[in-house]
């Protein structure tokens, strides 16, 4: 397996762009627009030039700064699929594969069940169709590192979910290094192993999507990763536990050790809702008005007060949620994390 190895630094208008990661299988990259994203594509494919650092494949030098090396964009084995997928309207979808390269055109044609679209233009084809043509035409140049800019972001939701998992199959058996950028969390831990997250050019933490959730470093990578958060004030308690008074004024309580000024980070799918108060094992309970209440196919989301809850559509229909008033929520020590502010 080859190792794409990116460290670079690029000034940009607001902060400097800093990176250094490596890449052997999918490694996705989730942050806000303006993060600085796409720019590392654009570095690692020759599209952009850095102010200092290297990108190597497997040892082959695409770029060295201090020593003046810069391998033109077409020197590069790179496939770059770009967000809008960029097809050539005025081409067939066979033209546009083989415009990555002829040889393989027919072979991708039909191994992304394509070939009866051959004679097609892009302007005739669904944003899925759209994408797998961009990806064919990619890997058509037999690339050693494939880029992917926003790959699903251009799809309906509806769509999105289904080429979700065709992309998450390809990306396994292609077993090329290949690096996707994108501001969804959710395709990102959909699509990669290891999840970085970029702030304002800075790479916050990389893991995996189970190491970022159990562990966020910070609060932005807490809220990226679906956590509720809520701000307060912590101190020693007894057997072990940290308290923390909330801005709100209600006290709860944490494994995590924490003091000062910190970040409650709770997942909706760690907190329980009820209509009255009852004695469970979670020491963690809050009161507040039903403030929304969507459905996300067999799942709820309620907003109660500060925090949102994911339940079970029957839980949500036997507690009457969607005729709002007050609730309960709770949520246990073990499942509530700190994050220093």
């Amino acid at each position: 397996m080859a190792t794409l190895s990116a460290d670079f630094s690029l000034a940009l208008r607001s902060f400097e762009l800093r990176l250094a990661l490596d890449v052997e299988r999918t490694v996705a990259l989730v942050g806000p627009s303006g993060a600085g994203k796409s720019t590392i594509l654009r570095v690692i494919a020759g599209l952009a030039r850095p102010d200092s650092g290297r990108v190597t494949l497997d040892g082959d030098v695409w770029l060295d700064v201090a020593r003046r090396v810069d391998r033109k964009p077409d020197e590069r084995r790179v496939g770059l699929v770009f967000q809008e997928y960029a097809l050539f309207p005025h081409l067939s979808v066979q033209a546009n594969v083989a415009y990555g390269g002829k040889e393989r055109a027919g072979e991708l044609l039909e191994r992304f069940g394509i070939s009866h679209l051959a004679r097609t233009r892009p302007g005739e084809l669904s944003g899925g169709e759209r994408q797998r043509v961009a990806v064919a035409r990619a890997i058509a140049r037999d690339p050693g590192v494939l880029l992917l800019d926003e790959p699903l972001a251009a799809l309906d939701a509806h769509t999105k979910a289904d080429v979700r998992v065709e992309l998450q199959q390809l990306l396994r058996e292609l077993e090329l290094p290949a690096l996707i950028v994108t501001h969804d969390y959710e395709d990102a831990a959909a699509l990669a192993d290891t999840v970085g997250v970029i702030v304002e050019g800075d790479l916050r933490q990389l893991g995996s999507p189970r190491e970022l959730v159990a562990r966020p470093r910070d609060p932005f990578v807490a809220a990226l990763t679906g956590a509720n958060l809520l701000h307060g004030l912590a101190a020693p308690a007894d057997n072990g536990l940290t308290s923390v008074r909330l801005e709100s004024g209600e006290l709860v309580y944490s494994t995590d050790s924490g003091d000062g000024s910190v970040g409650v980070v709770v997942y909706p799918w760690d907190v329980s809702i009820g209509r009255v108060h009852t004695d469970d094992s979670a020491m963690n309970l809050l009161r507040g008005e039903i403030a929304s209440v969507v459905h996300l196919g067999n799942r709820v989301r309620v907003r109660v007060g500060p925090l949102t809850a994911e339940v079970t559509a029957a839980s949500a229909e036997r507690l009457e949620l969607a005729r709002g008033g007050s609730a309960f929520v709770s949520f246990k020590a073990t499942g509530t994390r700190l994050v220093p502010l």
